[in-house]
């Protein structure tokens, strides 16, 4: 039996070794964009694991707005505030959650891996709710907040489809009645799909969105192990996007091998349905980008067995269901191990200055696989004709202190409000950031 003594030995032996993983050869850059470089990967008994502890925003510190725009604190106080949704009338939904108990595989690696990313975390309670943000005065500034709906299991996603108000849990997707401007729900949820995959719920987080006419939900799910270590029947349904229809609640899988789908948006003009997508680890700090990518109905884009593309995966041993050249290549590269989450379209309606109109906003959560850090910030891809058009700007920078040793905060999901802001979840910060135009 270990002794408490002995976990704090352990934990610092694995923080030693990992310190002594492979540094990235590559900068960030050269795994961004259309068509990023793959160098060869390195994969190694311990994985490379620099984790930035969670400490919080001392009184004063902000993070760093780009030129032409400004940040405020838009809502303080709260806990792992990790997505966002606007409904109608304007008020703001936060989903403040935490991952459930059980979500991660037994064994020693899970166990010491999880001691060392837990340092990057918020030491706050799961609150298991949804908050609604109220900004009455339209200062810029939330002056009214209600417990929205509480007693969930770790929501994530929402989406407002008539008069149902929709919650993807980490077990199941549910409904609620829901009437314009209601600050609190008191009914009991309805369930619509059991999101119960396999033992575990690795990736534990469902994104969620409606298609324009709400005719459909789209559920993002993230895969149960890295590359199907914990055997390919705990991946059954899993490392998809899943199709539920509104009317019959029928659901579908609508597109797979996408190892964790989060953020979900619309491309206005072309209607696709583009995704931010979580990459695989333990194969290098320069290996393998995550991505964003538009959504082929029936597509197939390669997880475990392939990443970007025909690159072979070599730690996979069960066969592919599918032929190399089924395999569909990402549209744009996001670095690696850049924890890409948050995705929302952005217009040229907005208050923002240039360049920052006509593209995706991307919130990139941190690296914990990568030796120096990457992600921790907000980007902007700017966009023409309906695809991703150039090198991406930083929106908003300054989550991660210099020696790379703190994390004042880390964003998660964004969201373009009606007023034109962009608004910024930041878990381990407590906050909602706001960035508008000067």
């Amino acid at each position: 039996m270990l002794t408490r003594a002995s976990v704090f030995a352990l934990t610092g032996s694995i923080l030693l070794l990992g310190a002594c993983g492979q540094e990235a050869d590559l900068p960030v850059s050269a795994n961004v964009g259309e068509d990023p470089q793959l160098p060869e990967p390195s994969t190694s008994v311990v994985p490379t694991m620099q984790v930035a502890e969670a400490v919080g925003w001392s009184e004063g510190r902000m993070p760093d707005a780009a030129a032409g725009t400004e940040v405020s604190v838009f809502a303080d106080d709260l806990l792992n505030p990790r997505w966002l949704y606007e409904l109608p009338n304007g008020d703001i939904l936060v989903a403040e959650s935490k991952a459930p108990e059980g979500s991660s595989p037994e064994g020693l690696k899970s166990w010491a891996a999880g001691l060392v990313k837990g340092q990057a975390t918020s030491d706050a309670p799961n609150a298991n709710r949804i908050t609604l943000l109220r900004d009455s005065d339209s200062d810029g500034q939330v002056d009214e907040r209600h417990i929205f709906l509480e007693n969930l299991n770790s929501p994530f996603g929402m989406a407002l489809v008539g008069d149902h108000f929709y919650v993807a849990n980490a077990d199941s997707l549910v409904r609620f009645p829901y009437q314009a401007g209601q600050d609190t729900i008191n009914a009991e949820p309805e369930m619509v799909e059991d999101l119960t995959l396999g033992s575990l719920n690795h990736h534990w987080t469902k994104s969620l969105i409606a298609s324009p006419d709400g005719g459909h939900l789209y559920i993002g799910i993230g895969s149960n192990s890295n590359v199907g270590e914990n055997g390919m029947d705990e991946e059954e349904g899993r490392a998809a996007i899943w199709q539920v229809n509104v009317a019959t609640g029928e659901s579908r899988i609508y597109a797979e091998g996408l190892r964790n789908p989060v953020g979900m948006a619309w491309h206005p003009q072309t209607g696709a349905l583009w995704v931010s997508v979580n990459e695989r680890d333990e194969l290098g700090s320069d290996l393998v980008p995550d991505y964003m990518t538009s959504v082929q109905e029936g597509g197939f884009y390669g997880w475990p067995w392939r990443y970007y593309g025909d690159r072979v995966d070599e730690r996979v041993e069960a066969p592919m269901p599918y032929q190399d050249d089924e395999v569909l290549t990402p549209d744009y590269a996001l670095g690696p191990h850049t924890a890409s989450l948050g995705l929302t379209w952005i217009g040229n309606e907005t208050a923002m200055p240039a360049p920052f109109a006509q593209g995706m906003i991307v919130g990139q959560h941190g690296s914990w696989n990568r030796e120096p850090a990457s992600g921790y910030k907000v980007i902007f891809v700017p966009f023409q004709n309906g695809e991703p058009a150039g090198d991406p700007v930083d929106l908003l920078t300054g989550f991660l202190s210099d020696d790379e040793e703190s994390a004042y905060g880390r964003p998660v999901g964004v969201l373009v409000n009606s007023a034109g802001s962009v608004l910024v979840a930041d878990d381990v910060g407590g906050r909602v950031w706001r960035v508008s135009g000067m």
